[in-house]
């Protein structure tokens, strides 16, 4: 059997086909028109920002982690001779040898913090030093008098970028698909070689990608589980799961049979415990942790315009703003003990005021996340906040 298709035409589109692959990044998408669909591969990749610059070190700095960006010639010991670091936890580190080069902008990650660059950190943009209003607050509470805030210095700001350590068969090109973003800005970001190769063990930054407004974000959330391509989405766990279903029930149909009220589904939310020495500020699910360094309180997601409450007696020590006009309260209690509340809106106690456990202090925001920013902090530092709500 023939088909009516000409030699020649056929030829030539698998000529054409062959150096559009060799100019464009590769679509592995074969869904139908296999050379003919039109290819979504260059509108997926997210527009990213440059990677900020180091200092004279090569140290980039961000709250959560460190890393030391290589020079042209550098090995992993002159590298860490260079910043200060120990050569061979550098290495264990990393995955590798003390005298192995580097690349010139190749990315190394520290495994424990080395001096500040000057300004400190590269903090979130909007963010606000937690740790001098809580200074102040100690200082100034119960007295009414106007919280004196210190100046400090000037600071880089950025978001934070996520880290991704390659395991055995990851390759640039499947990372970079895995976070929506060019092989090229990935390898920009980390020094690689012309090859891109990667090897196992090695700490990557994920590229910062850009709005739709030109403001940096940082696209992978802490809400969002990340799958490999082709893996699909998590399945929830059955409710069956953990305990055995119960024996069949033989009872004849004619025999009435016994109901029992509806489940309490609103107790698998956070719960006021009376014998805790803290309650939950507002009733929701904890979707971000307390993980010093990173996240100094925990996130609680509520409802829009729910109540915020006081976590316990105290008095409101003040009242400030972040750098978007958002509202926080901090509320001073016995034993140089303070709470913070942020992410806030329509306050309803006034500084120098005292406050009951249980009783109202805000709202949560009717626009942005809906969720309370909650700090326990224990003089200037920040603790668990879990240990005093459980």
């Amino acid at each position: 059997m023939t088909f009516p298709f000409p030699k020649a035409p056929l030829l030539a589109g698998t000529a054409c086909l062959a150096l559009a692959a060799c100019q464009q990044p590769l679509d592995y998408d074969l869904r139908g028109a296999f050379g003919n669909a039109h290819s979504t591969a260059e509108a997926a990749q997210t527009a990213t920002t440059a990677r900020p610059q180091p200092d004279s070190r090569g140290i980039i700095s961000y709250p959560g982690y460190q890393v030391a960006v290589a020079r042209r010639g550098d090995t992993l010991a002159s590298l860490a001779a260079r910043i200060g670091a120990d050569a061979h936890s550098l290495a264990q580190y990393n995955g590798m040898q003390t005298g192995d080069p580097l690349n010139k902008g190749e990315v190394i990650a520290l495994p424990s913090r080395v001096a500040e660059p000057a300004g400190g950190p590269i903090q979130p943009p909007g963010e606000v030093d937690i740790t001098t209003l809580a200074g102040d607050a100690i200082n100034s509470a119960p007295d009414t008098s106007t919280v004196q805030s210190s100046t400090l210095p000037p600071a880089q700001t950025g978001v934070e970028p996520v880290r991704h350590k390659v395991e055995r068969g990851e390759t640039a090109y499947t990372i970079a698909r895995l976070y929506n973003v060019s092989v090229r800005s990935l390898a920009e970001w980390n020094g690689l070689g012309a090859d891109f190769s990667v090897r196992e063990g090695q700490f990557l930054l994920i590229p910062v990608a850009l709005s739709d407004s030109g403001t940096a974000t940082n696209q992978s959330s802490a809400a969002t589980a990340v799958t490999a391509p082709g893996a699909g989405s998590p399945t929830p766990e059955p409710p069956s799961a953990s305990t055995p279903l119960p024996e069949k029930d033989t009872t004849p149909a004619a025999k009435p049979v016994q109901t029992t009220s509806a489940p309490d589904l609103g107790a698998t939310q956070t719960q006021t415990n009376s014998g805790a020495r803290m309650a939950f500020p507002v009733r929701g699910d904890i979707i971000r942790d307390y993980a010093k360094g990173k996240n100094d309180g925990i996130d609680i997601s509520a409802a829009a315009g729910a109540p915020v409450r006081a976590a316990a007696d105290g008095v409101v020590a003040a009242i400030t703003e972040d750098t978007n006009g958002i509202p926080i309260i901090v509320v001073k209690h016995p034993d140089n003990l303070l709470t913070v509340y942020s992410n806030i809106a329509n306050v309803a106690v006034k500084k120098g005021d005292s406050v009951k456990r249980g009783g109202k202090l805000a709202e949560i925001r009717r626009d942005g996340a809906a969720a309370l920013h909650f700090e326990v902090r224990d003089g200037f530092d920040s603790v668990d906040p879990n240990d005093y709500l459980s």
